[in-house]
């Protein structure tokens, strides 16, 4: 393998959850149909989906040990700031990592998004 090509979270509320991801956090719609709606940031630079569920999700909690990372180029402090004045919950504060400053951002199901500040 060389490359991870697409990321698909599967959602208990698509019309909710495709509100979440344009209206809060600024995401632009490429594509959707009733199953499933594909998200494009950055002009296309980061692409992944939200879909109806391929099996029952009732009773199971989304999100658990599933994270996805946004690389951004502007600063986390004032894009964190933005989110949250677009009613976005993050979950703790601004951490140093490795890759860069980064900050957590949960989805309306528990997904767990990271935005980083890259070195």
């Amino acid at each position: 393998m060389i490359q991870l090509t697409f990321a698909s979270l599967q959602v208990q509320n698509l019309e909710a959850s495709k509100e979440f991801y344009t209206n809060k956090l600024g995401f632009e719609i490429e594509s959707s149909n009733p199953q499933a709606c594909v998200f494009k940031y950055n002009q296309g630079q980061a692409s992944f989906a939200i879909r109806t569920p391929l099996e029952p999700l009732e009773g199971k909690e989304l999100g658990i040990g599933a994270a996805l990372w946004f690389s951004v180029n502007e600063n986390v402090e004032e894009l964190k700031e933005k989110l949250i004045l677009n009613g976005v919950s993050t979950a703790g504060p601004i951490i140093e990592t490795p890759f860069g400053r980064a900050f957590h951002v949960k989805d309306i199901d528990g997904y767990k998004l990271t935005f980083l500040e890259s070195k």
